[in-house]
């Protein structure tokens, strides 16, 4: 019998039972990538993380990533999540404030903010453009009408995690979208990858914003760092932002399903040129240990 230790962690949250729920196993060195992906339907959360001894020797730590259905090759929420268990384990020092979290989508570099209750950081992968799509059919798969989108044209953008990006007017229309997976395979061609869509309207603070991904096993996400950066990319883009001060904002997530998500974003350097940071508090909930 083998007994795998983990820990369960709320992300993007100072409260438990709130933010995005993540489930790290702190030594997974003699589980394979099947049995990982099993493991991660049985928690049955957005994401699970399992740690690995690093391949990259700048990295302090590596990370494979897991929704109930797919491996994923960078998220953030799981990101911030495995660092916190990291450091609150000792299995990276505690004194470190800035190191390497090895994912498949390379080395993440992640800085801590210490205090009675550390800010975790990281930095976005670079952001690439994809296709753009029709405002009319966003809508209609989201059970909105087009006058609920602004006429900003969605747009898919990536930071390894390919996500939709469509821009409504306010909280009500953000709070009366839904996408079913039927809808969601009808926004792209049979030979276009898979992508998850976030909504999202402009705020005093910055966004109000919900995630649906249906095509990897998540109907809603209740906070995605994988695509808060592209979030704020193309918030700039299209002058979303000209109302919030500075180079830092929030966006709140995970509000209509119970679980309110707080990402905040800073953004280095002119539009973000010399980085988009996304970071969170996380709140231990749990541990325990699976017996196999």
């Amino acid at each position: 019998m083998t007994s795998l230790k983990y820990r369960i962690v709320d992300v993007f949250t100072t409260e438990p039972l709130a933010g995005n729920p993540l489930a790290v196993f702190m030594d997974a060195s003699q589980v394979d990538e099947r049995l990982m992906q099993k493991i991660a339907r049985e928690m049955n959360l957005a994401e699970t993380t399992f740690v690995l001894p690093p391949v990259n020797p700048t990295c302090a730590a590596r990370a494979r990533i897991f929704t109930p259905t797919k491996e994923m090759i960078f998220a953030g929420h799981p990101t911030i999540g495995t660092v916190f268990v990291l450091l609150d384990e000792g299995l990276v020092s505690r004194d470190r404030e800035s190191f390497c979290l090895e994912e498949k989508v390379g080395p993440v570099q992640v800085w801590v903010d210490k205090g009675e209750r550390p800010m975790i950081w990281l930095r976005t992968p670079p952001i690439s453009e994809g296709s753009v799509h029709d405002r009319a059919q966003c809508a209609h798969a989201l059970g909105l009408e087009p006058e609920n989108l602004l006429d900003v044209a969605p747009q898919i953008l990536n930071a390894g995690n390919p996500t939709l990006l469509v821009a409504l007017k306010d909280k009500k229309a953000v709070d009366r979208a839904w996408l079913e997976l039927g809808d969601m395979k009808r926004l792209r061609d049979d030979a276009a990858e898979p992508f998850c869509l976030l909504v999202f309207c402009s705020t005093n603070d910055g966004a109000y914003s919900r995630m649906f991904a249906p095509e990897y096993g998540i109907l809603e996400d209740p906070a995605t760092g994988s695509s808060t950066g592209p979030l704020a990319a193309f918030m700039m883009k299209h002058g979303l932002l000209d109302g919030v001060c500075g180079t830092r904002f929030i966006s709140e997530q995970g509000a209509k399903m119970g679980r309110r998500s707080v990402l905040h974003v800073r953004i280095a350097g002119d539009q973000g040129s010399e980085g988009i940071f996304v970071g969170g508090h996380v709140t231990p909930i749990a541990e325990g240990t699976m017996k196999l």
